[in-house]
């Protein structure tokens, strides 16, 4: 719809400036000042809410390292302790065939063939036995790779024996 005042607009905010005196550009002025303050106050209060966002997230990720650093170690104290459990298993297992090998020695023959046989399987045990103490079990895998490296092609074809023997002994037939 058309005006039909025959005012311009620039009589019309000159005579609404008249109709309400208190409206004048001081006022317009203070509605830009606190318009402005309204608007820094909320980029003030946006601005402190990221920032504790940013901690938060922060405070997250410190907590989750500390998480993961102690299961890690929880891992690593456990797996250290059943190696050693492992390694105890061992040197058990080596003394016990060194202390066989003394028993066989003063109990079995001594002279003959029998003799050397027992000598023999005797001297066999004690240095199975030591080495089983020494080495531990990583040792023992050191060595087993170190003869898996020299001879390839006959460890791959123990590999494979074995796991026929297993196959068949852990076959339902």
């Amino acid at each position: 719809m058309a005006a039909t005042h025959p005012l311009k607009d620039s009589d019309r905010q000159h005579a609404a400036d008249n109709r309400n005196p208190g409206m004048g550009a001081g006022t317009a002025d203070r509605a830009k000042d606190a318009a402005s303050n309204m608007a820094d106050k909320a980029k003030d209060a946006a601005s402190g809410m990221a920032d504790r966002a940013k901690d938060a997230a922060s405070h997250v990720m410190d907590k989750a390292k500390e998480i993961t650093s102690n299961a890690g170690q929880r891992v690593s104290d456990a797996a250290n302790a059943a190696e050693k459990r492992a390694d105890s298993a061992v040197h058990s297992v080596g003394s016990g065939m060194e202390n066989l090998a003394g028993t066989i020695r003063e109990k079995g023959p001594h002279e003959g063939v029998l003799g050397t046989a027992t000598s023999r399987l005797a001297s066999t045990l004690e240095s199975g036995g030591h080495y089983l103490q020494e080495e531990g079990i990583g040792g023992m895998a050191d060595d087993l790779t170190n003869v898996i490296k020299r001879n390839p092609i006959p460890a791959l074809f123990v590999g494979i024996g074995l796991g026929f023997l297993l196959a068949r002994a852990t076959s339902r037939r």
